[in-house]
């Protein structure tokens, strides 16, 4: 099986995917984000209620669960980025660079304080 940490691979197989179901016409940005936020909020619902210490300390069968609603996350995510022509990894890294700069460590070490207002 195909490495699927590698995005572009990904992001060929879901074009694949939704081109052999005739899902392309649905696939705009709008439609997309709008799924990907469903997909985010039923995540959340997984730790509604929790306590912080329960949150990071799942069942299994819970985590499983929790995993396959991520993967619904990346997968949306991969397919509205290539709808952009966004390249994923190359924003990520642009993005983490620029949070770098915002949030020197020396400076908000130990914070959850925003940039803005330090």
């Amino acid at each position: 099986m195909p490495d699927t940490h590698d995005l572009p691979m990904l992001r060929d197989r879901l074009r694949a995917f939704a081109e052999a179901r005739d899902w392309d016409q649905f696939h705009s940005p709008k439609n997309l984000s709008m799924a990907l936020m469903v997909e985010v909020a039923e995540l959340m619902e997984h730790f509604q209620w929790l306590t912080e210490e329960q949150s990071g300390d799942l069942a299994a069968d819970k985590k499983a669960v929790v995993a396959e609603e991520l993967a619904d996350i990346l997968l949306y995510l991969v397919r509205l980025a290539d709808k952009l022509d966004v390249d994923l990894k190359q924003a990520a890294l642009h993005k983490l660079e620029k949070n770098a700069s915002k949030y020197p460590a020396e400076q908000v070490r130990g914070s959850a304080k925003k940039y803005s207002d330090y």
